[in-house]
């Protein structure tokens, strides 16, 4: 059965608090501003330079110089503001950034990340993630278990090159949660409808089994 995308990015949502600043990286993690809790409140932060954004336009709304990192439209907030790429990323290497929630390619078991090229693929860029993986306070990987080809993502060492070596805290995919604490990681929750079993045979990686509740 295991959890949507939709419930993912709500599991995802969970892990924010009151206050945060917070950064989303390209894909599925942008819909995790969706599901902010009512009545808390968090300042999303773009590395193109935005602080605050808004929801996703609806049509009519559409501004097409107002995007995120990830060339999407957006809106702006009231209390939005503007500023250049020099200053969003002294941001985040200044450490001023509570939260990031990422893509990845593959997971270590020791929380190393590997989230930006496939050898032999042609790469956009680097982007922001190496940046946000080494200033950001803490890192959680929202993704889908397995590759299309169904090989392991949450891996015992990677293979792709690196974005950070053990940068990973948590790690969210549609079977269960992962948290990694001193390179040792950890199942703490698993999605409805998914067995021990299962889990294990879809990932490569070791981990110690500590669930605290069946996931809802």
């Amino acid at each position: 059965m295991a959890w949507n995308k939709d419930e993912m990015c709500i599991r995802a949502a969970r892990e924010l608090n009151d206050g945060f600043y917070v950064n989303l990286g390209i894909g599925m993690p942008t819909q995790v501003a969706n599901h902010i809790p009512a009545g808390m409140h968090v300042t999303l932060q773009s590395e193109n330079g935005m602080l605050g954004m808004g929801p996703f336009p609806t049509p009519d709304k559409i501004d097409p110089d107002l995007i995120n990192a990830g060339k999407q439209t957006i809106t702006q907030l009231a209390d939005s503001s503007f500023f250049d790429s020099a200053t969003s990323f002294a941001m985040i290497r200044g450490g001023h950034i509570d939260l990031s929630i990422l893509g990845a390619l593959q997971v270590s078991q020791a929380g190393d990340l590997a989230n930006w090229m496939v050898p032999g693929k042609m790469v956009k860029g680097m982007g922001g993630a190496m940046d946000l993986v080494a200033g950001v306070k803490r890192v959680v990987v929202l993704m889908e278990h397995n590759a299309k080809d169904g090989s392991a993502k949450l891996v015992k060492s990677c293979t792709l090159p690196l974005t950070g070596k053990r940068v990973v805290h948590m790690v969210i995919t549609e079977l269960g949660v992962f948290t990694i604490d001193a390179a040792r990681m950890s199942l703490i929750e698993l999605a409805p409808g998914v067995s021990l079993d299962e889990l294990r045979q879809r990932t490569e990686a070791e981990f110690h089994v500590a669930l605290q509740q069946q996931a809802a």
